[in-house]
């Protein structure tokens, strides 16, 4: 599946958005997540299923000032 990870263009086998997550090494509860620019809670994300062409954002925080 060709998706858009933060930007760049991906090609992966991911069905859902926890599977991408997972594939992609990010782990954490502090994640934020977006799929074309909608918000996806942590609870959603093993049940959201992603399609070809998706735009997806994953956002940590940052320390600093």
């Amino acid at each position: 599946m060709k998706l858009i990870v933060n930007g760049e263009a991906v090609e992966i086998d991911a069905s859902t958005l926890a599977e991408l997550l997972a594939a992609l090494d990010y782990e954490g509860d502090w994640l934020a997540t977006a799929v074309n620019s909608d918000l996806v809670h942590k609870a959603n994300r093993t049940e959201f299923h992603l399609n070809d062409g998706d735009r997806i954002e994953i956002l940590s925080p940052m320390q600093g000032g």
